[in-house]
């Protein structure tokens, strides 16, 4: 952070003034990923909502089973261009970058999923992904039924739909507090990288 480039309009707390598993947990990650992505050092401004956000993020982003894990990125980047989350297109743009390993394909999947290069089952998957993060009151019979068709599962539905309304209320937050993403995604699975591992969550 700079003067010029903040990372939040709101007071970013110091890692040593932070509750104990709040520090450890950002500390876990700088450890796995080698930076801080912004998310954490600005939510932790309120330490129980960091804590219910990162338990709900986790319990949908790191579950096994169903939806790859590339696909639920395929979810946060298409619903966070709808929305006009900057921090959650560069940020899970650049995880969706690694998982797929296709250094094209966020961009695409951000600008228009319809012509980006992934299957047509994924698709129809992130047109379901974008109605309820846009529409979600006009949901019909024929949206669910469009993706059941691809073979994915009632429970793998209530996972995209998850992770569309969640990540609205990320959008939303990142945009209420002027989120600034990290320098470090903006080439993260578009070069080779020396060292570091996928953030755990951003």
């Amino acid at each position: 952070m700079t003067a010029q480039h903040p990372v939040s309009r709101w007071p970013v707390p110091r890692l040593e003034d932070l509750p104990e598993d709040i520090r450890a947990r950002i500390v876990e990650v700088q450890e796995k990923a080698g930076f801080v992505p912004n998310v954490f050092v600005t939510l932790a401004h309120r330490p129980d909502e960091f804590r219910a956000f990162f338990a709900y993020h986790d319990a949908l982003m790191e579950k096994e089973g169903g939806l790859t894990k590339a696909e639920r990125e395929m979810i946060v980047v298409a619903t966070s261009g709808a929305n006009g989350c900057t921090y959650c297109v560069v940020a899970h743009g650049a995880i969706l970058r690694i998982y797929a390993k296709n250094p094209r394909v966020a961009d695409q999947v951000a600008v228009n999923f319809r012509k980006a290069e992934i299957a047509p089952r994924q698709k129809a998957m992130l047109a379901f992904a974008l109605k309820v993060a846009t529409d979600s009151a006009a949901l019909a019979d024929a949206d669910y039924d469009a993706v059941r068709a691809h073979g994915y599962s009632d429970e793998d539905l209530w996972d995209i739909g998850a992770i569309a309304a969640f990540f609205a209320l990320s959008n939303r937050m990142a945009n209420l507090i002027a989120m600034r993403p990290n320098d470090e995604f903006h080439l993260l699975g578009r070069v080779p990288r020396q060292t570091g591992a996928v953030p755990r969550s951003v």
